[in-house]
């Protein structure tokens, strides 16, 4: 049971010299990256994902892009909320009118003309996105998608009042969610759509922020996603970089620094849904096509990921994490480095292993210890790092981990490793050389000497 540290293929890279060389590589690269994206359909598949567009979004070359984006997740079995906003509409139809909207802390004061605009503004916007979400002509994306699109009552709002003797008239803020309503159309495989505005028992309209709308619904339908899409790819550094990942601490630190207006609102939103149990929510462009497909399907995904806790996971492996593990241990064992281990022995030993996830929960690293019927040492066995995550320490955690198991919780005294490819890094690690004497008797008689992997020892008392 050998173990390593890595998980390369080298290969030389064919030269396609003839059309159907070129037809036979896309082809390849398509069926991959389909292989590659059934784990996140399967993970999908039955979740509620809230989506939320600015006005902004809509009024984007890209928007119909995005719309066809959405009905392949309606296709694909994940159930959507829809929520939009309408600024850019409003705007355009104060103008008309000759109007002004007031704002007071980037809050709008929305008195009875203004709402005649908001109303004009918001259906003219809603209306936009059912039609292309009704297209269905052939050679389109859309073609057969029949997707059926519920719009209506399903937000109780209320008037934000009076603040500091200013009356905010028809600007207002989410009180309830239809959750029940809203859960019904998304049984029966409808889109919902929500819309800036909501409504109170009164009988009044208030003009809502979209992202309040999104962030609310998110949180009273135990959304898995919230989605908000905006002009950037998400939060970027103080070198421009974009930002993959960030838990609610850098959230909290970031919203301490820049007050929740503009694209801060989405973090914002963002911040209070993770805050309030939704497990995932994501920041991302409108711009960038194929973005919110990018960001659901691969693993690193387009844009920032806000997550409870952003740091990878290591926790003691189960029956589901056999797939990941043999899908991390199969190339190594393709190139020799490691002894072949089939389905079967796995799933007997798997109680042996430890793994390591990503936040978006793939498994990336893992690591199993053996003891030997001494009681006195163990074997540490499999220690493999998905290539794409290498020189990252995740090795070096697991081997931590696994030591700190072997030493407190098992009582040992001593790790052996044998290993053919990875004796520099074991050393580093605190293992010395030792020779097949040293080995306890039950995995000296194993030895293989056609492998003749070199043996390693590191005392834990």
């Amino acid at each position: 049971m050998d173990s390593s540290i890595s998980c390369s293929t080298c290969y030389t890279r064919a030269k396609l010299t003839t059309p159907s060389a070129y037809k036979a590589k896309a082809m390849t690269d398509y069926v991959k990256f389909f292989r590659e994206t059934s784990p996140y359909i399967n993970r999908h598949r039955g979740k509620t994902f809230v989506i939320a567009l600015p006005g902004e979004a809509i009024c984007h070359a890209n928007f119909t892009h995005i719309i066809h984006d959405i009905a392949l997740l309606n296709s694909l079995g994940i159930r959507i909320v829809l929520v939009h906003g309408a600024r850019p509409q409003l705007e355009q139809r104060l103008e008309q009118c000759q109007l002004t909207l007031n704002y007071v802390d980037h809050t709008p004061i929305t008195d009875s003309q203004a709402m005649e605009c908001v109303k004009d503004a918001v259906g003219s916007a809603r209306i936009s996105i059912e039609s292309l979400l009704s297209m269905g002509l052939s050679n389109s994306p859309m073609h057969g998608a029949r997707i059926r699109v519920v719009s209506g009552n399903f937000i109780i709002a209320r008037p934000l009042g009076i603040h500091e003797g200013l009356d905010f008239q028809h600007s207002g803020e989410v009180r309830k969610i239809d959750r029940a309503g809203i859960q019904s159309q998304l049984d029966d495989n409808a889109i919902v759509l929500l819309s800036c505005v909501g409504y109170s028992p009164t009988g009044e309209t208030f003009n809502l922020s979209f992202e309040d709308v999104a962030t609310q619904a998110a949180i009273n339908l135990g959304a898995e996603k919230l989605i908000f899409l905006g002009a950037d790819s998400g939060l970027l550094d103080a070198n421009s970089a974009l930002i993959r990942s960030i838990d609610l601490k850098q959230a909290q630190q970031r919203l301490e620094q820049q007050k929740p207006f503009g694209p801060m609102q989405a973090l914002q939103g963002a911040y209070q849904a993770c805050l309030s149990g939704v497990p995932r929510c994501h920041l991302i462009s409108y711009c960038a096509d194929g973005a919110l497909l990018g960001e659901l399907f691969t693993r690193d995904g387009t844009g920032t990921l806000v997550l409870q806790h952003s740091k990878e996971v290591i926790r003691q492996a189960n029956i589901d994490d056999i797939t990941g593990i043999l899908e991390l241990i199969s190339p190594l064992e393709e190139q020799g480095v490691l002894v072949k281990r089939s389905r079967e022995l796995l799933e007997t030993e798997i109680s042996r292993f430890c793994v390591i996830t990503h936040p978006e929960g793939m498994l990336i690293a893992c690591a199993a210890l053996y003891p030997f019927s001494d009681g006195k040492a163990a074997e540490l066995a499999c220690v493999v790092t998905h290539p794409d995550f290498h020189n990252r320490g995740l090795a070096t955690r697991l081997l931590e981990h696994l030591e700190n198991k072997a030493k407190n919780e098992l009582s040992l005294h001593a790790l052996f490793v044998l290993t053919t490819q990875a004796a520099h890094w074991f050393q580093e690690n605190g293992f010395t050389t030792t020779s097949l004497e040293q080995l306890p008797l039950e995995k000296a008689t194993l030895y293989n000497y056609q492998r003749n992997s070199k043996i390693f020892h590191k005392r834990l008392v």
